[in-house]
């Protein structure tokens, strides 16, 4: 059966047709275009495997992967799909182990993905003969698990199945790569916690939701209430030379809560202007060196990497979240929640305290797996029909202000060249 064209109503992106979120085989040509070849996936931080045998499951696109450390100490990512008769083995989220075994048939293999055990490859001795085993020119060697490219850089894990796929640093780009070191500048990461959830909608969506700058000081109270993203904060939009990776940079205002006055000369103003917090501690927010560049001290900068994951800093919150499809309808959405060997336990309880504005109770994103799942219901309902991505204009490029949806424009150029349509 031949695949069905999306039609797009202008040569440019911003008008994006419905069918880009609910053609299941445009949904199929992504996963083997956009997360299994030319692309590396966030698969986790080194922090989550940090001794010999440790391992984490976690997911590429729609295929199941395993996160290693080998006993010398190396990185490994396997798929976990038995080299035998296929199944996917492993069931642990996350553990320690000396070797990974299939309990179908009992194949075992090192923590890189070798194969090093089969039961009656050599047969099995009865009444005085051999019956069965492996034929003579079966070689371990050929049959190990599927063994992806892998790369590091600041404690954060990548993982490709194109062994081809360019550098990891090239695939950032310079622009997105500065921003990515800021949050990873070589201190060694701890883990606080994780959040997950499922969410019923196609997964551009999430990369959406993070390079659109429009509507967090209109749909998250919290936010413009309070002063931490607000459309008249001191703002940038960067992306990488292909359009497909941004970073959202905000300095909180120093104004506080908008109300009376104020609002009416920013024009930015908050749906509960009374609201007040009974815990004032949410809002102890402490600046951190790190966050510097330049002459600037962003409070928050949201970094969207294509396809698979966001980095975020939300004043002294950080966090990974790692963006997992199933079908065109459906995605996974893991957060990881972490902080610095180094912080003071003040620092910690601060991190753990400001991380409940995200996840999937939180604050601000419970907002946004709503609007999410409300949107792919309409979708699904008026195939036919477009979403209009015009603010701030027709065309993509960097800005200084947040009054735009440009960056979302550029992800669907960059996915219009790689898709073909």
């Amino acid at each position: 059966m031949q695949e069905q064209a999306i039609h797009w109503e202008r040569n440019d992106t911003s008008r994006v047709p419905f069918a880009v979120y609910t053609n299941e085989d445009s949904h199929k040509k992504e996963l083997e275009r956009l997360f299994y070849k030319n692309h590396w996936s966030y698969v986790g931080l080194e922090a989550e495997i940090p001794n010999p045998g440790d391992f984490k499951r976690t997911v590429i696109g729609e295929r199941s992967v395993i996160l290693t450390r080998s006993q010398d100490g190396q990185i490994h990512v396997v798929e976990n799909v038995c080299a035998h008769r296929g199944m996917a083995f492993c069931r642990e989220r996350h553990g320690n182990k000396k070797e990974l075994v299939c309990p179908y048939h009992q194949w075992s293999y090192a923590l890189d993905g070798k194969l090093q055990g089969v039961p009656f490859r050599r047969g099995v001795r009865q009444d005085g003969k051999v019956n069965g085993g492996m034929p003579a020119d079966f070689d371990p060697k050929d049959h190990g698990l599927t063994q992806l490219k892998v790369a590091t850089r600041g404690g954060v894990i990548f993982a490709s199945f194109d062994q081809s796929v360019e550098s990891l640093e090239d695939y950032m780009g310079p622009t997105i790569l500065k921003y990515f070191d800021r949050l990873f500048n070589g201190r060694k990461l701890t883990i606080l916690g994780y959040n997950r959830q499922r969410i019923p909608g196609n997964w551009k969506l999430m990369q959406e939701n993070i390079k659109d700058p429009y509507h967090p000081g209109l749909l998250h109270t919290w936010f413009v209430t309070f002063g931490l993203w607000r459309a008249d904060n001191k703002s940038e939009l960067r992306m990488d030379a292909h359009h497909r990776h941004a970073a959202m940079i905000s300095t909180r205002g120093t104004g506080g809560q908008a109300s009376g006055d104020k609002a009416q000369v920013t024009q930015v103003s908050s749906f509960k202007e009374s609201m007040q917090l009974n815990d004032p501690s949410f809002l102890d927010i402490v600046p951190e060196e790190w966050w510097r560049m330049g002459d600037q001290m962003p409070t928050a900068v949201m970094m969207t990497l294509f396809p698979s994951v966001i980095f975020q800093q939300q004043v002294n919150s950080v966090s990974t979240r790692h963006i997992q499809p199933d079908g065109h309808g459906a995605f996974d959405f893991v957060w990881t929640h972490f902080g610095f060997e180094d912080d003071t336990p003040e620092m910690t309880t601060r991190r753990l305290r400001q991380a409940n504005l995200f996840g999937p109770a939180g604050f601000v994103s419970a907002d946004d797996g709503e609007v999410i799942e409300f949107s792919q219901d309409a979708f699904e309902t008026k195939q036919d029909h477009r979403a209009l991505v015009e603010l701030g204009g027709r065309d993509v490029g960097e800005t200084d202000h947040m009054v735009t949806e440009t960056l979302i424009r550029g992800m669907y150029e960059y996915w219009r060249k790689v898709m073909g349509d």
